[in-house]
């Protein structure tokens, strides 16, 4: 039983998870992290879902942490301090490795650990009145676990500037930067989500996440011999699944293909 998120099915390929701790604006602490991994452990598992949402009840996507939990990792010791930064970094791991594509729903403040959460989604839909800000610095703190996502996703030369700067930067600028992939008003937000989400439901389902898996492996590699034969053996795999060739086929005979 989940205390700190609001998980939902509006369909039978298509979940839902809400950060529902709004009092706080969705601010971690360590229930929401063991929460979030669970969660998507789970529905990573699930054959049937080909899209979950991320999402935040309240005013905000998330603050980041929580301002009890971080007066009692204020006492912690070394040990300690490592053992939770432990769980946090395997949580975004479960998030971002989570073979179901992962759609966030950004809406109001994004802050500190909140941008690491919507860094570790596949595609980002933002309301035009949302902000972001890597906030660590002027604690005294750094975004470490969430920095391998982050400078992925928003990449290294915005990363340099808003990691030591922590200023706020707008959706808009986000998503000049390629952080966030559509910006839409408030009224229009969950229209251009759903939008996206339907686009991903009438693909292949184990092509979707074969692509999502690709970019992820190939992100970076040198164009080598062995990633060649890699992404070679990848394709002819494909092609010869029974997904695969029934796609081939509806495609040539004008038609549609089961899953859609």
């Amino acid at each position: 039983m989940t205390t700190t998120l609001d998980i939902r099915r509006p369909g039978p390929h298509v979940a839902e998870v809400w950060l529902n701790r709004p009092d706080v604006r969705n601010a971690f602490n360590d229930g929401v992290i063991q929460e979030l991994t669970s969660a998507f452990t789970t529905l990573g598992a699930d054959p049937e879902l080909r899209a979950i949402v991320l999402a935040g009840h309240g005013k905000a996507f998330c603050a980041g942490a929580d301002l009890s939990w971080m007066r009692t990792m204020a006492g912690y010791s070394w040990d300690e301090n490592q053992a939770d930064a432990a769980r946090l970094a395997q949580m975004l791991w479960t998030v971002y490795s989570c073979p179901v594509p992962v759609l966030g729903r950004i809406h109001g403040d994004c802050y500190a650990g909140g941008v690491g959460l919507a860094a570790v989604c596949d595609v980002l839909v933002a309301s035009d009145a949302a902000h972001f800000c890597l906030s660590e610095a002027k604690l005294g703190l750094l975004p470490g676990t969430i920095a391998p996502y982050v400078v992925r996703a928003l990449g290294e030369q915005a990363s340099r500037r808003y990691f030591i700067t922590a200023e706020r930067f707008s959706a808009a600028q986000a998503q000049a930067l390629g952080f966030v992939h559509e910006v839409a008003s408030a009224e229009t937000l969950d229209a251009k989500l759903a939008e996206v989400v339907a686009q991903i439901v009438a693909n292949g389902p184990a092509a979707v996440k074969a692509c999502k898996r690709l970019v992820q492996d190939v992100a970076g590699r040198s164009i080598d011999a062995d990633l060649r034969a890699d992404t070679a053996r990848r394709i002819a795999d494909i092609r010869a699944s029974d997904e695969g060739r029934e796609g081939v086929q509806a495609f040539l005979g004008k038609l549609d293909p089961t899953w859609r």
